[in-house]
């Protein structure tokens, strides 16, 4: 209660651009010792939109690029703030948001995106900025305004504009300060999320990071996002400090069901004492427990976020010694469940071993405006036997099931874009990756066309420099070892579809194909041609399929020359996998599905 009067006044600064969650922060907060009188509050209504001078402002993000606001602040009368935006009666003040100012910002920030028009409006150019009705030159000055002001800070536009409020939240925060975020899971993996993991990598110490492992409504902590999203937790280091040393990882089996148990699991995590780390081996993390039940599993890894394409792989993951696995395969290390020695696997990065493709809208896109060329040097029709440019466009998950696809589209050349479409059409290939893979109906990771193809939005390419690689790479990248790389480097935002971006993939681990032998290639292409006319399941049932399981043998035995328990190794590794629930997404298994060996 002698608290009160102070953290009301002094202490406690609340923003937003809704008056209504003004309203009700007020009143929560007063409501905490309600016989307590206090002045004005340090809540306030930021300005957003086209305001009255002619100016179009971003809300609490104009905090990036001024220390001090003319805002509506909120008092102790209600009546003070009336009317339809709570904007005719309000009481305005000049008010301090100095940078270095905050012990503590704790946010969970919108995470719309400029670029994600799915479903908009004509009207809506920007979604990140398009609330209140704004106008579509609001939007326009609005999204020009926070590019201007996110520069040099974290923030990227694909990322959306929670990037820009991680960004303030640095700015605002005090040495020895404490940043909590609610955010989406991309921000773990994502590419336009890599200057924000660099940031914590380089500013901050203590950084904590927690998801959910669970699918639906359960792998989210918000109440209406739909998407899974992460927890992070630190503290800005001081001048004498040295950076992040290892990031502790905890991923929960579900969202906690109250307060009290979330109670209990922050106390656990607080006390979980020595944690084994990614590094150590394929024997797990340290349970979570409340009893009988097991809450989730904690992990530490050396501090993650600074090498170019360098995600938080361990997130949303049931099974830690999976991450103990797939971190040792991105390591060049082959260490499995119950395999208490590490093999030799030679691995790199795709980007380093082939060149990627084009992104669709570089193929396709239309003109970004008017009077302005169209971006792609083509446009996409129906599929012929005889088609000049074929593609391999979207996904058709029926026809999937085997190695080699057809090619479900045709391009046809713009005219007057001749030059482009020569030096598009010199990026297919036979070898396309998935990019948006779906575990739960889908079994390829890697496809074959017979002939060079063009790459569309769900299958781009991947372009080598010997042709023999293709082989590899198809049956490598359907293989269990395979999926367990593309899993592991890829978003897992959303229940058992893995996203990755042509970007992202540059820096996928895989089979270092060049460290292959003139004869471990013809092998491959022996295995290819073996596979070409075979079914293979959805990837969820990779451990009970039999073909999946002959792939692995012909593989890791024929193919890499590992004995049989390292095969017997990696068939326990796929049951493992397949149980993670980001990759079944909930979808129930078939009668009588059980591991092929």
């Amino acid at each position: 209660a002698a608290l009160h009067k102070p953290m009301m006044e002094d202490i406690l600064y609340g923003c937003d651009v809704m008056p209504s969650a003004i309203h009700i922060t007020g009143a929560t907060l007063s409501g905490v010792q309600p016989q307590e009188g206090f002045n004005l509050s340090r809540l306030y209504t930021m300005p957003y939109g086209r305001q009255p001078d002619g100016d179009a402002q971003i809300g609490s993000l104009e905090l990036l690029q001024n220390e001090q606001l003319e805002l509506a602040s909120n008092t102790n009368d209600p009546a003070l703030r009336t009317g339809s935006m709570g904007e005719e009666t309000a009481a305005y003040t000049t008010t301090e948001f100095p940078s270095d100012g905050f012990d503590i910002v704790i946010m969970n920030p919108p995470f719309t995106r400029a670029t994600n028009h799915e479903g908009a409006h004509r009207d809506v150019v920007n979604p990140a900025f398009a609330a209140f009705e704004a106008s579509y030159e609001a939007q326009t000055d609005m999204g020009n305004r926070i590019n201007a002001h996110g520069k040099g800070t974290c923030y990227h536009g694909n990322a959306g504009i929670a990037s820009a409020f991680v960004a303030l939240a640095n700015l605002k925060l005090k040495p020895d300060g404490v940043l909590a975020f609610v955010l989406p899971l991309s921000a773990a993996s994502g590419t336009s999320w890599q200057k924000f993991r660099r940031m914590l990598a380089r500013e901050y110490t203590d950084l904590e990071v927690c998801s959910i492992a669970a699918n639906g409504k359960d792998m989210s902590f918000s109440s209406d996002t739909g998407m899974a999203e992460c927890l992070v937790v630190a503290r800005k280091r001081r001048v004498d400090e040295k950076p992040i040393s290892d990031v502790k990882f905890t991923s929960l089996a579900r969202r906690p069901d109250g307060f009290l148990q979330a109670d209990l699991v922050a106390k656990n995590i607080l006390d979980a004492g020595d944690v084994r780390g990614i590094e150590d081996g394929p024997f797990g993390g340290a349970p979570l427990n409340a009893g009988t039940e097991q809450l989730g599993e904690l992990i530490k890894a050396s501090a993650p976020g600074l090498k170019r394409g360098e995600g938080w792989g361990a997130v949303r993951i049931k099974d830690y010694s999976l991450t103990q696995t797939a971190y040792a395969l991105s390591q060049s290390k082959l260490w499995l469940p119950t395999h208490h020695t590490e093999l030799d696997l030679k691995v790199e990065q795709l980007g380093n071993v082939s060149k990627l493709g084009l992104v669709d809208r570089d193929i396709i896109g239309p003109s970004p405006g008017r009077g302005k060329p169209p971006r792609g040097p083509f446009t996409k029709i129906a599929p012929s036997p005889t088609a000049t440019y074929p593609a391999l466009w979207n996904h058709n998950a029926p026809k999937e099931t085997r190695i080699v696809c057809e090619p479900d589209s045709q391009l046809h050349a713009r005219t007057g874009m001749e030059a482009k479409v020569v030096a598009a059409w010199a990026t297919a290939s036979r070898a396309h990756l998935n990019r948006n893979f779906t575990f739960g109906s889908q079994p390829l990771a890697v496809a074959f066309t017979e002939y060079d193809s063009m790459g569309g939005s769900s299958w781009p390419n991947v372009v080598f420099d010997n042709k023999r690689f293709d082989y590899a790479f198809t049956i490598w990248g359907n293989s269990t070892l395979g999926l367990l790389c593309y899993w592991w480097h890829s978003s897992r935002q959303q229940s058992s579809k893995a996203n990755i971006t042509i970007r992202a993939a540059e820096s996928l681990p895989i089979l270092d194909l060049r460290a292959l032998t003139d004869a471990q290639l013809a092998t491959a292409q022996e295995i290819f041609d073996e596979f070409r006319e075979l079914e293979l399941q959805p990837a969820y049932l990779a451990d009970a399929d039999a073909n999946r399981a002959l792939l692995d043998r012909r593989v890791v035995c024929d193919m890499l020359g590992f004995a049989a328990a390292v095969y017997e190794g990696v068939r326990m590794l796929a049951a493992k996998w397949c149980a993670e629930p980001s990759v079944h997404g909930g979808k129930r298994r078939p009668a009588g599905a059980r591991l092929a060996v």
